[in-house]
């Protein structure tokens, strides 16, 4: 199979979608749990002091009533949200920042919202060609349902750290580290924008089902393996040596013709073939070599 198609994940359909909780404002509720606990404080007192039961009954219950009222408050932070339970399911989500008043038998579990990264460790992998790598990413990601990240895994967070992690060695194992011919296969090197585009993708199908955004994802290390490093340094090395040569030749030869045209059209001097074939030879050796040339003069006739 070719390193270049691409493995669709498929997760289970989620069984759980985030819902907004029925609350309410919860300010007037702290006004009214005030007034409950302050008038039924009052009442009882009275109550007690007169030896009136109903005063006293009636006092009771208003504070009573006041700590029910009272225990549905809810403070909200921004970037944060509360997931409701009420007996065990699920009973909406709330986002608005703020204080919320909420029924008051629910539980209410904090879940942030915010934009959070997660850096790899450094793996080291096989490429698509078998040579040993060292890989590492970064991942930025944000929960955008908070009932599937509650629900669907145990623990939203680990889960991203480990998706992240497979879906990285799994980008290393699909392209090679580096493409030392001229082809259009993408290499892990070269080919950064689309990889990391492509790496993005495959950790955003693996974390859906946990309800989380995949906003960007990076590569942060490449490199080869301790063990074959040296031995890639010096073959990228010669292939820098053989390109460098490679242009030198072409624009050498370029410089020879150029020379025996205008050498021919201002009629300079006139050579034969043998003559011409001397005179590249020399120039290409003056023009290709890697040391400054030491050049001989002959005093005599150039066919001595």
């Amino acid at each position: 199979m070719s390193a270049d198609v691409d493995v669709m994940v498929e997760m289970p359909k989620p069984k759980v979608s985030e819902r907004s909780a029925g609350d309410l404002n919860g300010w007037p509720m702290l006004g009214l749990a005030f007034v409950l606990g302050v008038g039924g404080a009052a009442l009882f007192i009275v109550g007690t002091t007169g030896d009136q039961v109903a005063l006293t009954i009636i006092g009771v219950v208003l504070f009573v009533a006041a700590l029910i009222v009272a225990a549905g408050l809810t403070p909200v932070a921004p970037g944060r949200a509360r997931v409701l339970q009420i007996l065990g399911r699920y009973a909406g989500t709330i986002r608005v920042d703020g204080l919320r008043w909420v029924n008051p038998i629910s539980a209410r579990k904090e879940i942030s919202t915010r934009i959070r990264n997660h850096e790899t460790a450094v793996a080291k992998v096989n490429d698509a060609d078998g040579n040993p790598i060292e890989i590492a990413a970064v991942v930025v990601w944000q929960v955008q349902d908070t009932a599937q990240a509650m629900f669907e895994v145990d623990d939203f967070v680990r889960f991203v750290a480990i998706q992240t992690e497979t879906a990285v060695r799994h980008i290393a194992n699909s392209y090679p580290y580096d493409v030392h011919e001229a082809t259009d296969r993408m290499s892990l090197r070269d080919s950064t924008d689309e990889i990391t585009q492509k790496l993005s993708t495959e950790i955003g199908a693996r974390v859906r089902a946990a309800g989380v955004h995949v906003i960007e994802s990076r590569i942060t290390h490449l490199a080869y393996a301790p063990e074959i490093a040296q031995a890639m340094l010096r073959r990228q090395q010669a292939g820098a040596v053989v390109a460098a040569r490679q242009q030198i030749v072409e624009g050498a030869v370029g410089m020879v013709e150029l020379a025996l045209a205008r050498l021919s059209e201002r009629q300079v001097v006139e050579l034969d073939e043998e003559r011409k074939a001397t005179m590249v030879s020399n120039l290409l050796v003056v023009l290709c070599g890697d040391r400054d040339a030491q050049p001989v003069v002959n005093a005599g006739s150039l066919y001595q």
